[in-house]
């Protein structure tokens, strides 16, 4: 009896181990995926493909991280709504235009869209606070523009865009005019559980377990606790 206890205890701390390893080390690279396995982390395409008008804006973070991203509009001097547009974890914004191509198409709205620091032509490595960072000076260069109505400043995130997109409407709620999530997640806790099963009783927002392992996250990114501090 003794020993088939020792042998859980084992076990279980074995579990543990392992999960604190893969957090501290391969936390980001599972978080982040600015290049798809077999392409170059260059812009295969820009919007111009899609004959698109487009301006290339290269922003400046509050930690000095320089931000390239794309201004695209309808038509020239449309001065309608416009849709700040925060993309999912993995490829970057080229991998996006055919669906923006749609969006124009079917919401007569202009689109920015960012290049998170580390994905793309921008500087740096991207973490959860330097990416709030890129999304607060996307946000601020737009409302700064002249040339669209910044009332109807409308942000879109979809899957980790989500996350980027409900922290900086929550830090912002006189900057921005409506808020679209697509296909989002509760919080990167929450998915390591669901990547990982067999950690689920050591991490995650929702977990019964002793969640040990949730201190080790760098990018919690708890998109469920920001919505919650959103005010209507």
């Amino acid at each position: 009896m003794v020993s088939y206890v020792s042998a859980l205890l084992y076990g279980v701390g074995g579990i543990v181990m392992a999960g604190m390893a893969l957090l501290v080390t391969f936390q980001e690279k599972l978080v982040y995926v600015p290049v798809l396995p077999g392409l170059s982390r260059s812009y295969p395409i820009n919007p111009a493909r899609f004959r698109l008008l487009y301006e290339d804006v290269w922003l400046t973070s509050s930690d000095d991280v320089r931000l390239h991203s794309w201004f695209i509009k309808p038509f020239p001097d449309f001065r309608g709504p416009t849709v700040l547009f925060f993309q999912e974890n993995a490829g970057n914004i080229a991998h996006r235009i055919e669906m923006v191509f749609y969006m124009l198409q079917s919401l007569q709205c202009n689109v920015f869209m960012l290049s998170y620091r580390g994905y793309g032509a921008s500087a740096g490595f991207p973490s959860q606070h330097g990416i709030t960072l890129d999304a607060q000076a996307a946000l601020d260069h737009l409302v700064q523009r002249t040339d669209i109505d910044t009332s109807r400043i409308v942000v879109f995130g979809r899957s980790l865009g989500g996350a980027v997109g409900a922290m900086i409407t929550r830090n912002n709620p006189d900057k921005v005019a409506a808020l679209i999530l697509e296909n989002t997640f509760t919080s990167i806790l929450d998915m390591a559980g669901v990547v990982f099963p067999f950690l689920k009783w050591f991490i995650g927002s929702s977990s019964k377990g002793l969640r040990v392992l949730n201190l080790l996250v760098r990018s919690p990114w708890s998109t469920i606790d920001v919505i919650g501090e959103l005010s209507s």
